[in-house]
């Protein structure tokens, strides 16, 4: 059977989306924990596995004993008589507004207990959409991107800034990180994957898609590939430099 075939490529939006996340090949540099892009100060692509874990609830501390109140009601004790306090049944009644619209279901981010890599990566969903994929080949993950709005990532927005001839209107979007699994490489699923996030992002609305290589670090230590990998991919190189140049792609 064909890789075509086998490939799907699903939005990282939730537990059971995170886990596919493929291992950098540089076991010391780990996207799945990475908050290297969201954090200019004091960000890092080092490995964290407890950073794409489910937190474990802190537990419950034990109740006091009752007898560090020697003026606490003992246990079972009904509080003395209000008379003042109104009859719970008529409180009940005299609160109901008729006209008071239904409240609205809130949604809860399981109690904060969410791997914290899938609470950045969905902390602008609601408006933006997604800001991962992931590329299956079979059943294995074979590849993953992040991208996003310009404004999501801090660290981007610092590296641009060292160009002011970069188009300031409309801002782009970016891809932060774009990473193989060892045993998919050489099989074009890397600019597989980078061109279902460049139509999805044309999609959203977006003129133009920059990405910021690190020629300071070794291939599989550097989260945005190298300029040539993104040639190859359509984008242009926009502002060169020996060390973090600017490959930039238009949507037509």
């Amino acid at each position: 059977m064909s890789d075509a075939a086998d490939i799907r490529i699903l939005d990282v939006t939730d537990g059971s989306s995170l886990v596919l996340l493929p291992p950098c090949a540089d076991p010391g540099f780990d996207h799945r924990s990475c908050d290297y892009w969201e954090d200019e100060v004091r960000g890092s692509k080092a490995a964290r596995a407890a950073w794409w874990e489910p937190r474990r609830p802190a537990p419950k501390p034990p109740p006091r004993p009752h007898s560090d109140n020697p003026f606490a009601p003992a246990p079972g004790a009904s509080a003395g008589l209000n008379p003042f306090e109104p009859d719970a049944a008529e409180a009940s009644s005299s609160s109901f507004n008729p006209f008071a619209p239904e409240p609205e279901p809130t949604e809860r981010d399981d109690d904060g207990q969410a791997p914290r890599k899938l609470r950045l990566l969905d902390r602008g969903r609601v408006v933006f959409g997604s800001y991962a994929k992931v590329l299956l080949l079979g059943d294995e993950p074979a590849v993953y991107a992040q991208f996003g709005p310009l404004s999501a990532y801090p660290r981007a927005q610092q590296v641009r800034d060292l160009y002011p001839r970069l188009p300031s209107s409309p801002l782009p979007a970016v891809i932060t990180c774009i990473s193989t699994a060892p045993c998919a490489r050489g099989r074009g699923l890397a600019r597989r994957l980078v061109e279902a996030v460049v139509e999805d992002l044309a999609g959203r609305g977006f003129a133009a898609i920059e990405t910021y290589p690190d020629l300071t670090l070794a291939s599989d230590q550097a989260s945005a590939a190298s300029p040539g990998f993104w040639e190859a991919c359509g984008f242009a190189l926009a502002a060169p430099d020996e060390r973090y140049p600017v490959m930039r792609r238009e949507l037509g």
